[in-house]
């Protein structure tokens, strides 16, 4: 679809929705079925699914939550962690997921990009990234839910794997995610000068004139999980907000 996209984003721990603050000091929301569903008949334009100690843990436990949810929603859906392979792919897909994820794997061996977007679709491929930012200017990229340091800048990062084959940038802004205090606006600007696919920036929505900045610097979708989950607003009210604002979204 055309405009703004708004897509709620659902981390997952084991069985849980979990939601922590700036990837750590985790908290259990609830049944991450329950609030797929909610989100879908409240009008989500996608969802996304992340388990955020697969790669931690070298698994991928994710596919009974994505069959249950795809069984009733009917929007696109993006599985990401433990995605390692080929194989890992075809298994999220035949779980119901219409596009995957891939951070830590895809760092480890950017071949792997590459190798997804020839299979199934540069349009599967995402790139999952965990930006931090460097104290010298700049961002790092991060994996194992913002665990482990690659020495990455995350521009360049992003460059090459679109290059390789990357349709669309899940754009993750660690140092916000959680906090409540606002989209990394500057890094959404710095990635979207360097790349022209979709980029999906998550982390800190905070306020409806997020999303007018997000728009504005470029962005394809906005990811929002703690205002959802801790119910300080609702899809319907966050896409009439962003209507208002003149944005194109669906409602």
């Amino acid at each position: 679809m055309a405009g703004l996209r708004i897509i709620p984003r659902l981390d997952i721990k084991g069985p849980n929705l979990i939601k922590g603050i700036r990837l750590e000091g985790l908290r259990v929301v609830g049944d991450p079925h329950a609030f797929a569903l909610r989100y879908y008949e409240q009008g989500a334009d996608e969802l996304v699914f992340m388990d955020i100690v697969a790669s931690l843990y070298q698994r991928n436990s994710l596919s009974d939550i994505i069959r249950r949810a795809a069984d009733r929603v009917y929007i696109p859906i993006t599985v990401g962690g433990g995605i390692r392979s080929i194989d890992d792919v075809h298994q999220a897909l035949r779980s119901g997921a219409d596009k995957v994820a891939i951070n830590t794997a895809a760092v480890a061996r950017p071949e792997l990009i590459g190798e997804v977007a020839r299979r199934f679709g540069s349009q599967c491929m995402v790139l999952s990234v965990e930006a931090k930012r460097r104290p010298g200017g700049g961002w790092e990229a991060y994996t194992d839910n913002g665990r482990e340091h690659t020495g990455l800048d995350v521009v360049e990062w992003v460059a090459q794997a679109v290059e390789r084959g990357a349709g669309e940038v899940l754009l993750t802004a660690v140092d916000q995610e959680g906090t409540r205090k606002g989209l990394d606006i500057e890094l959404l600007r710095a990635v979207n000068a360097r790349v022209n696919v979709p980029v999906i920036i998550s982390g800190g929505y905070a306020e409806p004139a997020d999303l007018a900045r997000a728009d504005a610097a470029g962005a394809s979708g906005v990811a929002i999980a703690d205002t959802l989950h801790w119910d300080r607003s609702t899809l319907p009210a966050i896409k009439r907000q962003a209507h208002d604002q003149g944005l194109e979204v669906r409602l």
